[in-house]
């Protein structure tokens, strides 16, 4: 079970005259990241909220809206009159007196502290109640969601890592060609300018020797081969929190997969080693947005 740190789950419920709707949505990042929109009243509540969303979440960008509203919308903000007039007669004096132009100053006070408020200065328990059941179907929505997401994932990379393990098997053909070719080369280099009399043998075979141990891929391939099965084996596993570790194989993978292209002497294992790492991108990509 994979699970994809892109996500978005959204529920809206009745309650009593108020309508509670909760969104959440979710982007890839290295940490868990929750960013809370929530009405004023329920700011008591913000710890408790965010904590439900960072165990259930487990990693990601984080970005959760909650919003409760009424028909008539009368319920959940009031304008302090009395404040209201006490700042604009204030400000009006003040404006007269210093021969400053009075502006929008409708707008400016409706920014001051206080002036514009939430009615209540907290929610009831059924209300609170009847919100957390809201934010948990939500989540439940929003874990369905990377969860499908997180399934296409993986037989996305199943797919590419078996294409790196199919790579791996057409390598032999053309390591043995280059060893025909690189010998030919070199005696025939030697003939040019050495002359065929003058050629030792035996230390010609001695440096063909050299050439053959540094292009041995044998141990690149052993280890490549197994880090495609761990991999594999990581991915299949239940639990749902491996993107870590299966960046790291990733990265363990490039490497074998690079020193094999230092080693390749041969255009037509260069251009196997070119599909390899253009398949292992695409498995870094997937692994980037998982959790």
């Amino acid at each position: 079970m994979l699970l994809s740190m892109t996500g978005y789950g959204r529920v809206s419920k009745p309650h009593g005259e108020k309508n509670i709707s909760v969104e959440i949505r979710s982007l890839n990042s290295k940490y868990t990241d929750v960013r809370i929109k929530l009405p004023q009243s329920y700011k008591e509540k913000e710890a408790e909220l965010r904590k439900t969303v960072t165990d259930a979440v487990e990693r990601g960008k984080i970005d959760m809206v909650i919003e409760v509203n009424s028909p008539d919308g009368g319920d959940d903000y009031g304008l302090n009159e009395a404040l209201f007039r006490k700042y604009f007669q204030k400000l009006s004096t003040l404006a007269t007196e210093l021969s400053i132009p009075d502006g929008d100053m409708l707008q400016a006070i409706l920014r001051l502290p206080n002036v514009v408020a939430t009615a209540a200065e907290s929610i009831d328990e059924k209300e609170w109640e009847a919100l957390y059941t809201t934010l948990k179907e939500a989540l439940g929505k929003f874990h369905q969601f990377r969860l499908a997401e997180g399934s296409a994932m993986e037989k996305d990379m199943t797919l590419r890592v078996n294409n790196i393990s199919d790579m791996l098997e057409q390598l032999a053909p053309f390591e043995s060609d280059r060893v025909t070719r690189l010998r030919q080369r070199l005696h025939q280099n030697l003939e040019e300018h050495l002359g065929k009399d003058k050629i030792d043998e035996n230390r010609f075979e001695q440096e063909i020797l050299f050439y053959l141990e540094k292009m041995d891929l044998t141990e690149e391939k052993v280890r490549l081969k197994q880090h495609c099965k761990y991999y594999l084996e990581e991915l299949a596993k239940p639990h749902s929190q491996k993107g870590r570790k299966l960046s790291f194989i990733s990265q363990e993978m490039g490497r074998e997969i690079n020193t094999m292209g230092a080693k390749a002497y041969s255009s037509d294992i260069q251009r196997i080693v070119v599909n390899m790492k253009d398949e292992l991108e695409k498995i870094k990509e997937q692994v980037a947005n998982s959790v």
